[in-house]
């Protein structure tokens, strides 16, 4: 701040933020803050697509010894409700709509009685239609200028409080709350920004992934502490994208392999990115490898990364000194270097595995969490004695102290760059009138990950795949409305020496050729 006041921290809506700017806006920030009563130990939701505001709340709880809770844009009534009720939120902060999404409406299916801890909504471009209360509580309307911002407020922040809370896949219970330390934020950030290049002179960053998740924030803190301006969307679009890429001569940027090939699709000829130096990606979906190669061709510098929630995002990237085909794997050598260890284990045996065979991957960094908000036995069962954190994820070790990302243990899928369990959607499903049982799968189409369903109805009950979905798209987040909805009798098991299993590759099979049958 001292060093570079006037010096540009983002690019947001066609304006510029300096960083003298930006500071202000924290002080402002925690100052109000302050004033309503916002003390060490509080949780506050926000809920907020990418804009200045997350980021100055962020940093303005953290003085405060606050903890901010995030919530995904994505989510809606029962989501939201769960998070607010697990973390147990004083305060929510959100703003009024964004395009088509009416927050408020949202909020009405959540009966206030099941938020006891909740005293107050925090409503960002609160106007004359804001209404006096939400959730049953009060409505405060935040300030939209930082012009009286002298009075920066008291400095109670602590390096090792839990300063965010992120959320990850759950069970049927709903998603788990990750808890990350202030300290482990900041030294991470300070790490990708000398290990990604973010320090370097000129270095722009384009931040189009939500600040809610891991993905989306810890880009943005990297480029933040390495002085790097960011270019900030609001809601991603390839074609805007590709244009801020430009415009900006964006050096860096971190997304899914999804959001890439779109990009990319918006632009034609080689070397569309002249200014591209790293374009980080996670491979969520099968098909993109031959889609990464073709964009090398064309100059766009595709890297493969690795992150979860529990150990940070960009943990590690594949270094540009290897091949092109194994540049474009997921994994790589980890950003903190030696004082990060990852090793490969035969979760059937036990033992730990040698370079190139293949097991659960185990990690164990500065940055791993420090465990789940109020759940001992998900983090017991997430973390070896010795502390590493069990990721879930297959891969395997290379000779020179690289690592490979294969895929996804177990069910747990991404969708829309968030990992989802199936059980989370089935859940809602079951709780339909009507519906007796509910399997979800994730496949392959159009060249992304998607959910389908598998429903049994209850006997003499006539279902309609349009009416659930209507209601499924009134409870949950977008990304998590199955493409198709069939409904059978039975499902295929198998008998185990732990009882009866759903076949959900076969599930798989059948939804493929369901698929294929249905085309003209």
């Amino acid at each position: 701040m001292e060093s570079a006041p006037e010096s540009t921290a983002f690019f947001e809506g066609g304006r510029t933020v300096t960083v003298a700017q930006f500071h202000a806006r924290c002080c402002q920030t925690l100052a109000w803050l302050h004033a309503q009563g916002v003390k060490p130990g509080d949780r506050v939701a926000v809920w907020l697509v990418n804009r200045t505001e997350w980021l100055a709340m962020l940093f303005a709880l953290a003085r405060l010894g606050a903890t901010l809770v995030s919530i995904n844009t994505r989510y809606r009534s029962e989501e939201v409700s769960h998070i607010l009720r697990k973390s147990a939120a004083r305060l929510m902060v959100c703003q009024p709509g964004f395009r088509k999404l009416n927050f408020a409406e949202i909020l009405s299916g959540i009966a206030p009685e099941t938020l006891p801890a909740l005293k107050g909504v925090i409503v960002l471009d609160a106007d004359e239609n804001t209404p006096p209360a939400l959730l049953g509580k009060p409505v405060y309307h935040f300030p939209a200028s930082a012009a009286n911002a002298a009075a920066p407020g008291p400095d109670l922040s602590n390096p090792d409080v839990v300063t965010i809370l992120f959320t990850t896949s759950g069970t049927t219970k709903g998603p788990k709350l990750v808890m990350h330390p202030q300290r482990t934020l900041v030294e991470h950030a300070r790490r990708c920004a000398r290990g990604y290049g973010l320090d370097q002179p000129d270095s722009v960053m384009l931040a189009m992934l939500p600040f809610c998740g891991v993905f989306g924030l810890n880009g943005a803190l990297a480029a933040f502490a390495g002085g790097a301006p960011v270019v900030l969307m609001d809601a991603f679009d390839g074609e805007r994208a590709a244009r801020l890429a430009q415009d900006h001569r964006v050096t860096h940027t971190f997304g899914s392999d999804e959001m890439y090939q779109r990009m990319a699709d918006a632009v034609s000829g080689a070397h569309p990115f002249p200014s591209a130096r790293l374009f980080g990606f996670g491979a969520f979906t099968s098909s993109f490898d031959a889609y990464a190669l073709q964009a090398w061709s064309r100059g766009i510098p595709l890297v493969g990364l690795y992150g979860s929630s529990e150990v940070l995002a960009l943990f590690s990237a594949q270094p540009f000194t290897l091949p092109v085909e194994a540049r474009i794997q997921g994994g790589g050598r980890p950003i903190a270097g030696v004082e990060a260890t990852v090793r490969v284990r035969d979760t059937a045996s036990g033992e730990l595995l040698l370079p190139g065979q293949s097991g659960e991957l185990e990690i164990l960094a500065p940055g791993n969490f420090i465990g789940y908000f109020e759940d001992a036995e998900a983090t017991a069962g997430a973390t070896t004695p010795d502390g590493y954190f069990r990721t879930g994820d297959l891969g395997h070790l290379r000779g020179d102290g690289t690592f490979v990302y294969e895929t996804r243990m177990g069910d747990v899928i991404r969708l829309g760059g968030f990992l989802v369990n199936p059980v989370e959607i089935e859940a809602v499903l079951k709780r339909f009138e009507g519906v007796a049982d509910a399997q979800v799968v994730a496949i392959e189409l159009d060249g992304r990950m998607r959910v389908v369903a598998f429903v049994i109805p209850q006997a003499g009950v006539t279902l309609s795949e349009p009416d659930l979905m209507s209601r499924m798209a009134e409870q949950t987040a977008p990304f998590k409305i199955p493409a198709r909805i069939w409904f059978v009798s039975e499902y295929p098991v198998t008998l185990s020496s732990n009882g009866v299993k759903t076949q959900r590759n076969k599930l798989r099979e059948m939804a493929m050729r369901l698929i294929e049958q249905a085309k003209p």
